[in-house]
């Protein structure tokens, strides 16, 4: 597939979100909120001092750490709030290989870095989306390989299996006569009329 042009595996750097929303370690909960209502985002990514991401708050974090303890979002900071660290992943590696990641670590979000600097998200939505693209693209290379094949069976004289184009039977012995696939039967009535 390489030779026409399309790449192979679907890697995380095209399907990440980017830019990333983030914030400061020292933002207050009820600011992030904000934010996640005002962007239509399901989690931030927490910077220390240094800029750096060292964690994540996600909507689950905001329910079980402030909401159901009745904390006041204004009194309590991101840092006391988010899941840490911030698990990442390459922008080159698949998305099948960030999707292993997220399973075996029963996450739903990488943080996607490159050269030590974060440069997008992937979610397990993200990967989700794609699905239908994957699954299409997959069929498409299996018939244009399935074509190949044929044509190379063809081209070697050798039998297909299928229906026959005459009879309508099915026969584990086609070959191709006058542009029809027809079985050993109809082949040898050809020959006697």
């Amino acid at each position: 597939m390489a030779e026409i042009g399309i790449r192979p595996r679907l890697l995380v750097k095209d399907v990440m979100s980017s830019p990333v929303i983030t914030v400061e370690e020292e933002t207050t909960v009820n600011v992030i909120a904000e934010l996640m209502d005002k962007h239509g985002l399901g989690c931030i990514i927490v910077t220390g001092k240094d800029g750096k991401p060292i964690g994540i708050i996600t909507e689950r974090d905001l329910v079980s750490r402030v909401l159901a303890k009745n904390v006041r979002p204004d009194s309590i900071k991101a840092k006391d709030v988010m899941t840490a660290p911030l698990i990442t992943i390459e922008p080159d590696a698949t998305i099948n290989e960030a999707a292993k990641k997220m399973s075996k670590l029963n996450i739903r979000r990488l943080g996607v870095m490159y050269k030590g600097e974060l440069i997008g998200l992937i979610s397990s939505k993200d990967i989700v989306n794609v699905m239908p693209e994957l699954i299409e693209t997959i069929e498409e290379r299996a018939m244009i390989e399935g074509e190949n094949l044929a044509q190379v069976s063809i081209s070697e004289g050798s039998s297909l299996a299928g229906y026959c184009d005459r009879c309508r039977i099915w026969s584990d012995n086609l070959k191709e006569v006058n542009g029809e696939f027809i079985c050993e039967e109809c082949r040898i009535e050809l020959e006697t009329e």
